[in-house]
């Protein structure tokens, strides 16, 4: 991966997807399994807002039971097995306990038959995932004394025992998000990050591609393609602020779905659900309130998802103390021995996904799903889809759906049965591992002298089959040690210098919060960021102000998430701001 605009105005592409979100990333790896010359652009980096702040979890769809949503169950499981097939290293099963109370609605009859029924209606999980550890095992009931073992502040005199389902989770989204377009190049796709749609080009009632902005430098240019798919998120709808076109211009309401990070060490490998406070309104079955998650992620514990209608620009979006602190008096309510403090949280994380129409904060209507937009049947506008995703899981589903609203206006025949097993089997770059467990103990043995245990398991986690790679990168007498560290990190510096020659890593923000684990949770340090600064300068030719620029931009990505500075909103960023100072030593 090497970004070259220059490649972005190299005649006419058959398909431009203008955001590389997981949908966006999703869909252009499978229009290139189409055989279609596809470009992919996004104003920020792969995967940089609403995905790389996700959750991190792979839902399998068990909620949508309480919509009698079967279709919607089956299609999430289907997904979440391909996931776990496809991309084993950064994807795997995660046990998540419900405690239950006495009788009725909170009791383990109540609950246990709605997980089996489940199981019954997802018969087919595993198939074909060959790892038995990769595999989602079917429901759990557990004791009283079972869950005690797991969660030993859970006691409670009506505490009967707990129901036990596999979801899956994320070891990085934006890694994830990463992989897909690797794929997506891999078989020719052109990728740029960091340009901009500006505006739509029109061939009368038919949109022929766009104009476009590199954030990097400033050039204008135009990028001509026979479809475009709009996958930008919270930003599609202001691309189409054209009255005259589109209509009267009105914001499709959003969610900020919101989750924090705390400094304490999980007590059990299981995910826990407790009830909140607040009421899922268009459920027809369920418990009494919506269930909020606490759920292990390395040795960290991480609490969400809350949710709120959010009606400013997706630019602002971010998370404030007085939110947090709400938050905290949420779950110490819910779940009085869990006693968690404002000093305990690391990091905060937000992101926007359709929603319904909301009243109350108590009474929410929560997105269904994704949000597809013909525009040929809708405006009269040909040549243009509008995708706008609400859950990572179904990202490649959901992009072959808009795909075949696209292809409707595609003149040629195509082999989308082909393109279609090739996408649920083929694996991801990194994801060719028959079994997970069997290729960590191989690499272990295999590993260089010096490379730690965890630096190992991040970039067997981060890279999978590609951290031979990553350890080999620059291997010659100028190179830094296989072994050398970021200061006060897990991180190679190897690893810095393949993120930024690889994998089309050009500002700092890049390498620190999305292609590593340097801010994985928490905020790396001073150190760390100069030590990352300054190799990133050599590499990329900055000058000293440009580095410094880098550093400064950096922390102030850092500061709208770490816990020390959530005493203030740092809603400017220079990058989406288009600062003259940053925008001059950019170029």
């Amino acid at each position: 991966m090497h970004r070259n605009t220059h490649a972005l105005t190299d005649g006419e592409f058959d398909l431009l997807i203008i955001g590389a979100g997981a949908f966006g990333a999703a869909a252009a790896r499978e229009a290139t399994l189409l055989g279609l010359r596809t470009a992919l652009i996004d104003k920020g980096d792969f995967g940089g807002a609403t995905s790389a702040e996700c959750f991190k979890m792979v839902h399998g769809g068990i909620r949508y039971l309480q919509h009698a949503d079967v279709p919607r169950l089956r299609a999430s499981c289907r997904e979440r097995t391909t996931l776990l097939r496809i991309a084993p290293h950064l994807v795997h099963p995660l046990p998540i306990a419900i405690p239950t109370y006495g009788r009725g609605r909170r009791g383990r009859a109540f609950l246990g038959a709605g997980a089996c029924l489940y199981d019954l209606l997802t018969f087919d999980r595993n198939w074909p995932v060959r790892d038995p550890a990769r595999r989602i095992r079917r429901t759990q009931l557990l004791s009283r004394a079972e869950i005690l073992a797991h969660f030993p502040h859970l006691s409670a005199p009506d505490l009967s025992g707990a129901v036990v389902f596999e979801d899956g989770q994320m070891y990085n989204p934006a890694r994830l998000v990463l992989a897909f377009v690797k794929a997506a190049t891999s078989q020719g796709a052109v990728a740029c990050n960091y340009v901009e749609a500006s505006s739509l080009l029109w061939d009368g009632a038919r949109v022929c591609g766009v104009r476009a902005t590199d954030r990097l430098s400033g050039d204008r240019f135009d990028i001509r393609a026979r479809l475009t798919l709009n996958a930008a998120g919270p930003w599609a709808d202001y691309l189409q602020a054209d009255p005259a076109r589109f209509g009267q211009f009105e914001r499709a309401p959003f969610s900020r779905d919101a989750y924090f990070i705390v400094e304490r060490k999980p007590t059990s490998s299981y995910g826990l659900a407790v009830q909140g406070l607040s009421r899922d309104k268009d459920a027809l079955l369920s418990r009494s309130n919506r269930h909020l998650f606490a759920v292990p992620w390395g040795d960290r514990t991480l609490f969400g998802v809350w949710h709120r209608h959010y009606l400013e620009s997706p630019d602002t979006v971010g998370i404030d103390r007085d939110e947090i602190e709400q938050w905290i008096a949420e779950l110490n309510t819910v779940y009085p021995a869990l006693q968690l403090s404002m000093n305990e949280v690391s990091f905060a994380n937000c992101g926007l996904v359709p929603f319904g129409d909301t009243a109350t904060r108590e009474e929410l209507s929560f997105g269904k799903q994704s949000r597809l937009i013909d525009h040929r049947a809708a405006h009269g506008v040909g040549g243009l889809v509008s995708l706008v995703g609400i859950r990572f899981t179904t990202a490649r589903v959901d992009s072959q759906r808009a795909l075949d609203l696209l292809l409707q206006q595609w003149p040629h025949r195509l082999d989308r049965r082909r393109a279609a097993r090739e996408s649920e089997s083929r694996a991801l770059p990194g994801g060719a591992i028959e079994q997970f467990e069997t290729f960590r103990e191989q690499a272990r043995r295999e590993a260089p002298q010096g490379v730690e245990s965890d630096t190992l398991d991040a970039l067997l986690r981060n890279f999978g089959t590609e951290y031979r790679a990553v350890l080999e990168h620059g291997a010659d007498e100028r190179s830094p040690a296989v072994a050398d560290k970021v200061p006060d990190t897990a991180t190679l510096v190897r690893e810095v210098l393949f993120c930024v020659d690889r994998e089309m890593a050009v500002r700092l923000e890049d390498v620190v919060l999305r292609r590593t684990n340097l801010a994985a949770g928490k905020h790396p340090g001073s150190r760390a960021l100069r030590s990352v600064a300054d190799a990133m300068a050599r590499r990329l030719g900055w000058s000293e102000q440009r580095r410094a620029e880098e550093i400064a931009a950096t922390e102030r990505v850092l500061a709208r998430h770490h816990a020390r500075s959530l005493f203030e909103r740092h809603d400017r960023d220079p990058i989406r701001e288009g600062s003259g100072v940053l925008a001059k030593a950019l170029a």
